[in-house]
């Protein structure tokens, strides 16, 4: 059976303010850039010829405003997209450090995307979709949470392949226990798994690739993925594992990588079913991978996120002609 989108993302839409120099008296400027991890990925897939649609909260704000253009810009189907009339739309401020890595300050108790209801979710989308994403970040509290691993299980019940992020941020969660506990539900559903590897030994209890990756399978994920930033990125099946470095590029700002790095993934597969990603040879996995590194990597090279995404023509072009680090 035919399906409308290849990925549909359930979860944040906020506003990354990035910083963007100083103003004549010396004081530190923010360019407000559209960003949250499922909607960047989802605006991956689309910019490599996918189709994509968000469901998700914003608030009645220009904020709001802002994020719904540029996602309809970017080409992200907004048949999701639930509106909150009263709590106000969620703002992270991304500090950059002198090699590009970035951390962030929440504006969010709470924020719009955490009101999302199971009530507001469209059924018919849900089944209407190769594969469903998600992430952690949406699981930090209710009703977002609830209505998030209810569409999970609608999404697989009709066929869906399972993404999950955790993509942690510990300023959102109670706790680190919290975080863990909510983590493993999503990782237990999902098929595919993308973690960092702080993650990894968060939710595995080991730093050692072969053993965490495994440990994520055993979980239940077809596909176990982990990336590390400058230290490059390992997929595994049951069947084969690959690593690879990744690519020697001018970073300025790593925001939004790792949800380049899961789009190109995910664009790679969503014509699959899981029985033919089970059966990927190591040849095709490292394939798959060297082109997520060259998104990922290409993305670090502008400020922001979405707005900093590259094209297939790019992502072929830095294979082509960027050497990996170290090498």
């Amino acid at each position: 059976m035919s399906k409308t989108y290849d990925v549909i993302a359930l979860g944040e839409a906020l506003i990354d303010f990035t910083p963007a120099g100083l103003s004549a008296k010396g004081l530190p400027l923010y360019e407000a850039n559209p960003g949250g991890a499922p909607a960047n990925v989802l605006a991956c897939v689309n910019k490599l010829g996918g189709r994509a649609c968000f469901i998700g909260k914003v608030g009645d704000d220009a904020h709001g405003r802002f994020l719904t253009d540029n996602m309809a810009r970017y080409g992200v189907d907004l048949a999701g997209l639930r509106i909150d009339r009263e709590i106000p739309t969620t703002l992270a401020f991304v500090t950059l450090d002198e090699k590009g890595d970035r951390s962030f300050s929440f504006y969010r108790k709470p924020g719009a995307d955490l009101m999302l209801r199971e009530s507001e979710l469209d059924a018919c989308l849900l089944c209407d979709c190769r594969i469903f994403h998600f992430g952690s970040v949406s699981l930090t509290a209710d009703p977002a949470r609830t209505a998030t691993f209810v569409a999970a299980r609608e999404a697989k019940r009709d066929g869906a392949m399972i993404s999950f992020d955790p993509n942690y941020r510990p300023l959102l969660w109670e706790s680190e226990d919290a975080a863990v506990m909510q983590m493993k539900r999503g990782a237990e559903i999902a098929d595919i798994v993308k973690v960092s590897d702080n993650e990894l030994v968060m939710l595995t209890g080991t730093d050692d690739l072969s053993r965490g990756a495994d440990a994520l399978l055993d979980m239940g994920a077809t596909l176990a993925l982990v990336s590390m930033g400058a230290g490059g990125s390992y997929i595994a099946t049951r069947k084969y594992a690959v690593r690879l470095p990744t690519y020697d590029v001018a970073t300025v700002d790593t925001t939004g990588a790792g949800d380049a790095f899961l789009g190109c993934i995910l664009k790679a597969v969503c014509d699959m079913t899981l029985d033919e990603i089970a059966d990927l040879d190591p040849f095709a996995l490292q394939d798959i991978l060297d082109r997520a590194n060259a998104c990922g990597s290409l993305t670090t090279t502008k400020t922001g996120a979405a707005p900093a995404l590259p094209a297939d023509e790019e992502i072929e072009e830095c294979r082509k002609t960027v050497k990996y680090i170290g090498e």
